[in-house]
């Protein structure tokens, strides 16, 4: 199929989803309508600012449409009018209801960044992180009613290093999530007839991030709580507290060896960072956020700040 020939309407809200929509445009794909979420406040000022996908698609002179929600027959009669041949969407926030999928010729394709049916959900790279898994991938899934449950039209897989953390792993999955959904396209409708039913029996659910799950517990092992770190940095970091104020874990390495020390106990601060005994062996800190201030290095902490933390220190709930 042409992708020219294709008229799509995309739906989609935050950077990952504007990233698919310019993949989309540089193809030169006929774009009918770009649906995102309402502009919100953001940041410490709260200024109402556009989500990412509407800048972008009217930087290009795209339509772009900001409905509360999809349930309306006003927006279904708006959705229907686009006649589109495909509905793209990735990372859009609002709910599909079954009208609406079944609008479009071929129906409504997600990029989904896991291995389906392995992750289902709202946090698929995190969860993947946290677990520790060794893989994990993008899916191009024809979308019916359930929770990430339509059958699969393409994967694409990738290594989890260990130094990856949940910006590191995004941006790749991003990329390959543009490169599958352009192969998907241009395969349609071809490849809708061989699409891979899900095994329901082999999912996964990949539940959203609570807060409550950013504190560190320092009787988990240091290898746990190391992927922790890196499954929240940077949108919502690991912590701990230090006098009764929160102290931000941006990075973070397991050492080898035991540590004989209480769990949540500075063992050593130094230029290379601040080690941490576990329950099982000990994290070693090489950056860190102080509540209220800005991030630095342990380096960098010590020079201004030697006194800061020194051996002995109880990090955790005992600090607070």
């Amino acid at each position: 199929m042409n992708l020219a020939d294709l008229r799509i309407v995309f739906a989609g809200t935050p950077d990952f989803a504007a990233t698919h929509l310019l993949a989309l445009i540089n193809a030169g794909c006929n774009i009918v309508s770009v649906y995102s979420q309402p502009d919100k406040p953001t940041g410490r000022g709260k200024k109402i600012l556009p989500p990412a996908v509407k800048a972008l698609a009217l930087e290009h002179g795209l339509t772009v449409q900001q409905p509360l929600s999809l349930q309306q027959p006003e927006e279904l009669a708006r959705l229907a009018a686009c006649e589109a041949d495909v509905m793209v969407v990735v990372a859009y926030g609002l709910l599909l209801p079954a009208a609406v999928l079944a609008l479009p010729r071929w129906g409504c394709l997600n990029v989904h960044p896991s291995l389906l049916p392995r992750w289902r959900g709202a946090a698929p790279i995190e969860r993947a992180l946290m677990e520790g898994d060794s893989e994990t991938g993008v899916s191009i899934m024809l979308m019916d009613e359930g929770l990430d449950t339509g059958p699969v039209l393409a994967r694409l897989s990738t290594a989890i290093t260990a130094e990856d953390n949940s910006e590191s792993l995004g941006q790749r999955l991003c990329q390959l999530g543009c490169e599958t959904l352009l192969h998907a396209l241009a395969m349609l409708p071809g490849n809708l007839e061989n699409a891979e039913a899900q095994d329901d029996g082999c999912a996964t659910y990949a539940h959203k991030i609570r807060k409550t799950e950013a504190e560190v517990d320092w009787q988990q092992p240091a290898a746990s709580i190391n992927r922790l770190a890196r499954a929240l940095y940077p949108r919502s970091p690991a912590f701990t507290w230090y006098n009764g104020s929160r102290l931000r874990l941006l990075t973070t390495e397991v050492l080898g060896g035991c540590a004989q020390a209480t769990p949540g106990t500075v063992l050593q601060c130094h230029a290379g960072g601040m080690d941490i005994a576990c329950g099982e062996g000990a994290l070693r800190v090489t950056e860190l956020q102080p509540e209220g201030r800005k991030a630095m290095s342990i380096a960098s902490l010590l020079n201004g700040h030697p006194d800061f933390l020194h051996s002995g220190t109880l990090l955790g709930g005992a600090s607070r």
